[in-house]
């Protein structure tokens, strides 16, 4: 894991034989996620995979837009 600064860092997982991947430890910490918590997996061609937790994905969702 290298941290970029106190709010962000880039690590690299590996995809097991299943499609799974393993949030590192500091990235659970970091988003407080719990085991059995649900994620959402957004993906995008060209801009790339995002995960979000799902409440953080609802509130962004029930925002009003600008």
């Amino acid at each position: 894991m290298k941290k970029v600064s106190e709010n962000r860092f880039i690590v690299s997982v590996k995809v097991g034989p299943k499609g799974q991947i393993t949030i590192p430890k500091e990235a659970r910490e970091m988003f407080d996620i719990k085991e059995g918590e649900t994620l959402m997996v957004m993906g995008d061609v060209k801009r790339g995979i995002a995960i979000l937790k799902a409440d953080m994905f609802y509130q962004l969702m029930e925002a009003p837009q600008q």
